[in-house]
């Protein structure tokens, strides 16, 4: 038997831990927002520069987020089972340190290849030196991502969270100084921007590290078995979250090479849309915690509750989110560009941006369910299928060959983030009627 709760209270427990989270996660989003606007200001050059940049950098440093962010829905996991779990301090560092070399040395690989992709001439070497530098700042980024999930698997959010809302501010202020130039530091552009991200990322992956150390008690410990379990879980997160991450940046990558200002349009797209999803992100997040204690007590009751309810609220914020782009699309792209050129391509895609949103709430939180039991390769099935059998070959063909250009990829987009909720939910429904039938006879 267990005990069973009204809806209030399983609301009121995921966003205990979901509200600190939004707030980091905004503040994790208005870094990049901090950056899009210096970057706008200075000028379209350094803004496409850094579009195409970040797109590749992201792409790749996502094998290192998608991994690590299998350590929180692990250890919710054993914590439900009653397992120790502190003695994974160490060998969470160990993993995200071994996978920041990893990325640091794709990123620089890749560099050489960027003035043969056919870019305009004059984006070329900011787009070197933004990488560059970028390849520097992975341990920093990644020793944060893994120290914050670990926390999180103690539904530890607040300092983490609040840390980000600091590094907002700092952020802001080191990128205007780098990039204009202030005293005897010089005018950088792109590459300021880039500097300004390391030093942050720095900061925040040791505050955390310094921050657990003085919160816990923690041994050096080893098990193989630890690293085996993250890479079961977490590749297939890692592979479905760069699969997304190159189906966005491959439309920058691909509209850029028609001209920078299409590159621009797509980065301020996407910063439009990740601003609005890192609330249901967030919830996600608390979804996959609380989900996954509940499969790791093997209470079935409580796992049903924390996911309906969170993809309720997920979706809900959404569908107000998608209600304001569409209602407001000039006043808001306007804070952001004034460039005109930019104005003709992003306006007339708010509306389909706005639609698209809903289906990206109801996704997010599908995936935090599939996080929550363990169960992440439904996610990397469902994601290779909704992007790359359906987003960037719809996407091409209508932008194209129709010549609706961003318009036709953004269709695409939309078209794939209806196929991923349909995967997922076919297949989660299948999984709790497989694996959980008799454990639901046996509660009631």
């Amino acid at each position: 038997m267990c005990e069973k709760h009204n809806n209030i209270y399983y609301i009121k427990e995921l966003l205990n831990i979901a509200a600190p989270i939004i707030m980091g996660n905004l503040g994790f989003i208005l870094i990049g927002v901090g950056d899009v606007l210096v970057a706008g200001r200075h000028s379209t050059q350094t803004f496409a520069a850094i579009s195409i940049a970040a797109a590749i950098v992201n792409c790749i440093m996502t094998i290192a987020i998608g991994l690590t962010s299998s350590i929180s829905p692990l250890l919710s996991n054993y914590r439900g089972a009653k397992k120790p779990i502190k003695r994974y301090f160490y060998p969470s560092i160990r993993f995200a340190g071994f996978l920041a070399i990893v990325t640091s040395f794709i990123i620089i690989a890749f560099i050489p290849l960027i003035p043969k992709i056919g870019f305009e001439s004059e984006l070329i070497k900011p787009i070197q030196q933004y990488m560059f530098i970028s390849a520097l700042s992975t341990f920093g980024g990644s020793l944060h991502h893994s120290m914050k999930e670990f926390l999180q698997a103690f539904e530890i959010v607040m300092f983490p969270n609040l840390l980000t809302i600091i590094c907002v501010f700092l952020n802001l202020i080191l990128n205007i100084i780098f990039v204009f130039g202030w005293g005897p530091i010089p005018s950088m552009g792109a590459a300021g921007l880039a500097i300004a991200s390391l030093i942050i990322r720095y900061f925040m992956g040791f505050s955390l590290l310094f921050y657990c150390k003085s919160v816990m008690r923690v041994d050096n410990y080893h098990e193989k078995g630890y690293y085996m379990n993250l890479i079961k879980i977490g590749l297939p997160i890692s592979l479905a979250i760069l699969i997304e991450f190159v189906a966005f940046n491959s439309i920058a990558i691909l509209m850029g090479r028609i001209s920078g200002v299409y590159a621009a349009a797509q980065n301020l797209l996407c910063t439009l849309t990740t601003t609005s999803f890192m609330i249901p992100f967030a919830i996600s997040n608390a979804i996959a915690v609380k989900v996954g204690f509940s499969n790791g007590a093997k209470n079935i009751f409580d796992l049903k509750k924390y996911a309906y309810l969170g993809t309720f609220i997920s979706v809900g914020f959404m569908a107000f989110s998608a209600t304001i782009f569409a209602s407001f699309p000039k006043f808001i792209v306007s804070i952001f560009t004034s460039d005109t050129n930019l104005y003709k391509i992003v306006i007339p895609i708010m509306s389909i941006l706005a639609l698209f949103q809903i289906f990206d709430g109801l996704q997010v939180s599908l995936s935090g369910i599939c996080k929550g039991i363990k169960q992440t390769k439904y996610v990397l099935l469902a994601s290779f299928i909704a992007y790359w059998g359906v987003s960037i070959p719809l996407g091409y063909f209508l932008g194209f060959k129709m010549k609706f250009m961003l318009k036709g990829f953004w269709f695409g987009l939309i078209s794939a983030s209806i196929v991923l909720c349909l995967i997922m939910i076919f297949e989660l429904i299948k999984y709790f009627k497989k694996n959980y039938k008799k454990s639901s006879h046996s509660q009631q």
